[in-house]
């Protein structure tokens, strides 16, 4: 009777570790986020959640947020891209030489059409480089990242590249009265792609297969799933949203810089992280994804707010990174 009872006491103490590590994976970001804006809020006080501020957090949150979308993707499948701010310079730049041959509303689809499809390119290019030459992602992209940047510079002669006025700089401009759809149509765009990655992940064969090769590549293979072709698809698949969200960043600028989004990359893993992703592979979600990218905005624009310097938000993003790393080894343990 002992003996069975403290077998029962063991199997009730194990389903609570599982019931908190399965709340901490699934909601812990979103209680995080939370907390993170209460701090904030407390000491900034009412205006941080003013519309207006409200507002700026989200739009700060959608350049990183769309990349992020694709690196959450990469991630599930087991691989990484430091790339992801190269191509948003290139991605910028490609806009700008665009719009400079043809500056009309039809020139402006046309360059943002140039920027997805060199973006895509790129991405395409990661997927190739790592399926083919077997090497871990990290170093191929490593490699890409200066390529690429290298490519955005040579473009525009290493300097800014101003571009005529398009719709494309009302992307993340804020809505006037009695205009717009109350929130800028780059938020829209955005979570139409989270809603489309989501739907992907979770409700496709190509999502499934993402996620198997994430858990477990060998095991993938021996299932039949076609694993150079699905990587080479993903990688192309982040490369132009990350591309996408360049185009964002030109809506900010309203010019081509190559310089721009360096260690971009780092904010975008992190989020993905903070979300509840594993740099493992076989996990991740979109919603903790957003949390992450919000996370990491608001906290960037609260110590901004509160007029800490630039090098005392840089510790904090460092900060922030490590501990998304030490959380997904917690994880996994």
């Amino acid at each position: 009777m002992d003996r069975a009872l403290a077998v029962d006491g063991r199997l009730g103490r194990a389903r609570r570790v599982v019931t908190a590590r399965r709340f901490l994976d699934e909601r812990g970001v979103l209680v995080g986020l939370a907390l993170v804006a209460i701090v904030f809020g407390a000491l900034i006080g009412p205006r941080f959640f003013a519309a207006a501020n409200l507002e700026l957090m989200a739009r700060q949150t959608v350049i990183v947020c769309v990349a992020a979308l694709g690196m959450t993707m990469v991630i599930v499948s087991g691989g990484i891209d430091l790339s992801v701010g190269s191509i948003v310079a290139l991605s910028t730049v490609v806009t700008a030489l665009f719009l400079r041959h043809d500056g009309s509303a039809t020139g402006a689809a046309v360059a943002a059409l140039g920027a997805v499809a060199a973006g895509a390119l790129c991405g395409a290019m990661n997927g190739v480089l790592v399926t083919q030459l077997r090497v871990v992602p990290f170093i191929v992209t490593l490699g890409t990242m200066l390529l690429v940047r290298g490519a955005a510079k040579g473009l525009s002669d290493e300097r800014r590249l101003e571009a005529p006025i398009t719709w494309l700089n009302d992307l993340l401009r804020t809505a006037q009265a009695g205009r717009g759809l109350l929130l800028p149509s780059g938020i829209w765009i955005t979570l139409a792609l989270a809603i489309a990655v989501a739907f992907t992940l979770q409700y496709t064969r190509f999502g499934r297969h993402l996620f198997a090769i994430g858990s477990s590549e060998r095991t993938a293979r021996l299932c039949g799933v076609r694993i150079n072709r699905t990587k080479i698809a993903v990688y192309t698949i982040a490369g132009a949203l990350a591309a996408l969200a360049g185009l964002m960043v030109f809506s900010k600028l309203s010019v081509g810089d190559p310089t721009v989004a360096n260690g971009l990359e780092l904010d975008v893993i992190a989020a993905v992280i903070i979300g509840g992703g594993s740099l493992l592979g076989g996990k991740g979600s979109v919603v903790g994804t957003i949390a992450g990218a919000a996370i990491m905005a608001i906290i960037q624009i609260g110590c901004s707010q509160q007029g800490l310097p630039n090098w005392v938000q840089q510790i904090v993003t460092g900060a922030i990174i490590v501990f998304a790393v030490a959380l997904d080894r917690w994880r996994q343990k």
